[in-house]
């Protein structure tokens, strides 16, 4: 999908781009005249450059938009092997997968691999199981522990700043696999 380092850059440009294009606008001005220093003067505006801002604009709402109320966390179901649920995380601006569904009362294993170098991800922690532990560059980290209940259990950075989730579902009772398996 989107590359958070091309987008940064993309508004970094553009953001120098309108700057410049001001700054030269300020300095075309004509020098006033001690009569006019009192009043405004409109300067009129190229149309090209009224419609790039203005399409500038919604193109940075609509980001926003999509960013804050479109995107998805990127969502892993673990499955356990040789009964033990694997997942790795990579940190890299944020957690991916930021929402890990396993399932309770089996080992969870999760492999943190850490790719950026920003003070904020040194460090990962669940509250919630009392783990707390640092993610050296392009190591990977392990954290293990066992979900006994069902729900929600947010992993966050050092500083509280990027988080994830692992959702914990209830382990399905035998007989309701057998009477699925009857349906089917």
């Amino acid at each position: 999908m989107f590359n958070k380092n091309k987008i940064w850059g993309t508004l970094a440009g553009l953001g120098l781009l309108l700057g410049s294009t001001s700054g030269a606008v300020a300095a075309t001005m004509p020098a006033s005249s001690p009569e006019q220093t009192s009043q405004f003067r409109r300067i009129e505006q190229p149309l090209g450059l009224k419609a790039a801002v203005t399409v500038g604009g919604l193109a940075l709402i609509g980001l926003e938009l999509w960013w804050f109320l479109l995107s998805k966390p990127k969502s892993q179901k673990v499955e356990a092997r040789e009964g033990i649920q694997e997942v790795t995380v990579t940190v890299d601006g944020g957690y991916e997968p930021s929402q890990i569904l396993v399932q309770a009362g089996q080992p969870v294993r999760l492999n943190f691999l850490r790719r950026d170098p920003s003070s904020c991800l040194e460090e990962v922690r669940l509250p919630d199981f009392h783990v707390a532990r640092n993610l050296p560059l392009n190591e990977v980290r392990t954290i293990e522990f066992i979900p006994t209940q069902a729900g929600n259990y947010e992993f966050t950075c050092g500083m509280n700043m990027f988080r994830g989730v692992v959702e914990v579902q209830a382990a399905a009772s035998t007989t309701e696999k057998k009477s699925h398996k009857k349906k089917t």
